[in-house]
């Protein structure tokens, strides 16, 4: 696999970034803005130490919702940012505040919900007749309303489905304003219905009571990436340091640990950077 050329404008001065050409000093850091998932799910414990070995570089993960990472790497609070909402994503590079987007990895999203199933959806593959028939049965919804991207995409859904989930708001369909962990505890507790990222159920620990009902939807597709900060907007970003994490993370070293990274014996995230 070949690694990304990348140049930054630094004045006249160009800088290409390679993980072998760059000189960094072993107490070199970097702030990534990621998505929770990424670190709930421990991808990032996992896989960051290799990374810090070869490199030098630590990475200082702040993990929020895709909305939230985005809205504080737009004020420059980070030097990289990994989320999964492609079109945000790409509005981020589009509108100056990113560099250049690179494919990372992916994996799904699976719709939870208890057990006993009031609305009858279990064993289904169609994302949108299952929350039309949430709502038609006015079964309890637990969403995150917290403008993540399992948010984003849930509210796509919704929106593909024809339903107002602003007019339920406060009767079945409930908002937390949670990370995935708190909502998909707020669900277990209030038996209701919750669109999960596959990596963050898996690693959940209180099931009981709870099941994946519905997955397979292509609809469901959960992409992550990846993107340089604009140093050009924000001077203190550390472009070198955070365009040899990127380079390292695309590159092979980088998705085979994605790829060797398992919870008992399931494969959370599968890379598919270009």
């Amino acid at each position: 696999m070949t690694r990304p050329w990348f140049h930054v404008p630094l004045g006249a001065l160009a800088v290409t970034v390679s993980l072998a050409g760059a000189a960094l000093a072993a107490d070199s850091f970097i702030v990534v803005q990621s998505t929770t998932s990424t670190a709930n799910s421990g991808l990032l414990d996992a896989i960051l130490p290799e990374f810090t070995e070869q490199s030098g570089i630590e990475v200082r993960v702040v993990a929020v919702g895709t909305g939230q990472a985005i809205k504080n790497a737009t004020n420059g609070d980070g030097d990289v940012l990994l989320v999964h909402a492609k079109p945000a994503e790409e509005k981020f590079v589009a509108d100056g505040w990113g560099v250049q987007r690179f494919d990372v990895m992916y994996n799904d999203f699976v719709l939870v919900g208890p057990s006993a199933d009031p609305a009858g959806v279990k064993g289904g593959s169609d994302i949108v007749a299952a929350l039309q028939a949430v709502a038609k049965s006015e079964s309890v919804f637990a969403s995150r309303g917290d403008d993540s991207g399992t948010h984003k995409a849930e509210l796509r859904h919704w929106g593909n489905a024809d339903i107002d989930v602003k007019a339920a708001s406060g009767g079945w369909y409930r908002e937390t304003g949670s990370g995935m962990g708190a909502t998909l505890n707020a669900a277990a507790g209030m038996g209701a219905y919750v669109l999960s990222d596959r990596a963050t159920w898996i690693s959940f620990g209180n099931k009981d009571g709870m099941e994946i009902l519905v997955e397979g939807d292509d609809k469901l597709f959960n992409q992550y990436g990846v993107i340089l900060v604009n140093p050009e907007k924000h001077p203190s970003v550390k472009a070198v340091e955070g365009q040899t994490f990127i380079n390292w993370l695309i590159g092979p070293d980088g998705q085979a640990a994605i790829a060797d990274f398992k919870l008992d014996g399931q494969q959370l995230f599968f890379p598919n950077a270009e």
